[in-house]
């Protein structure tokens, strides 16, 4: 189910098992990148980075970050390709277990098979505060999905809520639109676009920092939550951390908590909340200066260096009237959520998740793909999905084997 990186990988590795399958998907190939993402969308990783079963990126710019559209061109081409069976326009409104199997039933008819891949994403729906409803009507609110570019808004400043890669891109966005911009700030991850001189992608790929699995994780269930990096692909491979943003122009406040009498409510401790950040940032560089040193790959690289901490504002205000005219649109950049409401099956648990180890889902003959740190930490990206389906695949076959 999805026809998006990581459905078809699981195709590719079921027509190489010459096992009969159907891709589903409500769209077309590549829906959520081609309909869910602004205009200016770059990805994070680097082109080199780009690659699924049998099909990477050839172009001429391979430290550079694909647009949108180029994202929607690879997939396509992997889907030609790979030859994928893949039914685009079918929306799966029900998933049912039976004795031998599954019952889907679609908008294009029903469907009787003994397996099935959920492909469909964990970004299918924004993730929003439960007193997002009382912000006045005044006040326009967007999330990622809904937004394109700062024209699209009225004139007039804008509070974008969260801090991760996200939330920072449409910070800059538009506050580079000439328009007062106020950043809401809670967990995040700071990252630096390039470190000693590689871009830091490549240091997160070759010291096997991507490559931990899930089942090495002592935390699982808080590194599936983490937020996105803060990172941007731009020619430049600039970095876009608070500091940046801060030069800016933008301002910081804390993470939202409530809504009272038309006033926006944040937290305190942005201090802490900013130390934290650093603190990890600085422990994944030891890494990386660790790993360098071990394998005798100091010599390849930039030395050493580490970066400013994190500014804190002298004085954050705790409130905001959203009734003065201050504000005049909201972007919800505070994560997704996936959509399991077709899933008649008992694997979901008390938060919305799915129940699953490694992508093995808690009821037999199901499966999962592209989710968060699902068998490895570089799973939701697109060069992570090729080790995942595969072993996932093979567990698959393996289960079919033992039916037949």
């Amino acid at each position: 189910m999805g026809a998006g990186h990581a459905g078809l990988a699981a195709s590719h590795f079921l027509s190489e098992r010459s096992i009969d399958h159907v891709v589903l998907e409500r769209g077309e190939v590549a829906n959520s990148w081609r309909r869910e993402r602004w205009d200016s969308f770059r990805l994070l990783t680097p082109n080199w980075q780009s690659r699924l079963p049998g099909h990477r990126y050839e172009g001429p710019d391979p430290d550079g970050y694909m647009t949108m559209g180029e994202v929607t061109e690879f997939i396509e081409r992997f889907a030609t390709l790979s030859r994928a069976p893949v039914r685009t326009g079918t929306n799966v409104t029900s998933v049912r277990r039976t004795d031998d199997g599954y019952q889907v039933t679609t908008s294009r008819g029903e469907i009787r098979c003994r397996t099935i891949v959920i492909a469909s994403g964990a970004c299918n729906l924004p993730a929003l505060p439960e007193f997002a409803d009382a912000v006045p009507d005044s006040v326009e609110q967007l999330t990622p999905f809904d937004y394109r570019g700062p024209g699209q808004l009225p004139d007039g400043g804008v509070l974008v809520v969260g801090a991760s890669a996200t939330g920072v891109q449409l910070a800059a966005e538009l506050r580079r639109s000439g328009r007062p911009v106020i950043l809401s700030v809670g967990e995040h991850v700071r990252m630096p676009r390039t470190y000693r001189g590689r871009d830091v992608l490549w240091w997160m790929d070759a010291s096997g920092v991507w490559d931990e699995r899930f089942d090495e994780i002592d935390d699982l269930s808080r590194a599936r939550r983490l937020p996105s990096p803060q990172l941007v692909g731009t020619p430049e491979r600039t970095t876009l951390d608070l500091n940046t943003l801060a030069s800016m122009g933008v301002e910081m406040v804390g993470r939202w908590a409530a809504v009272r009498d038309g006033r926006a409510l944040f937290s305190g401790g942005l201090r802490n909340v900013f130390s934290l950040a650093d603190l990890k940032m600085e422990r994944l560089l030891d890494t990386f200066d660790e790993w360098a040193k071990t394998h005798g790959r100091d010599a390849e690289v930039e030395p050493p260096e580490r970066f400013a901490p994190t500014r804190v504002p002298e004085a954050a205000r705790l409130q905001l009237d959203l009734r003065s005219g201050e504000v005049i649109a909201i972007i919800w950049a505070t994560g997704f959520r996936p959509d399991y409401g077709w899933l008649d099956v008992p694997v979901i648990d008390a938060k919305g998740r799915l129940r699953h180890e490694g992508g093995v889902v808690d009821s037999p003959g199901l499966y999962a793909l592209g989710l968060p740190v699902l068998r490895r930490r570089r799973s939701s990206f697109i060069h992570g999905v090729e080790a995942d389906a595969r072993e996932v695949v093979e567990h698959l076959a393996r289960q079919l084997a033992v039916r037949r």
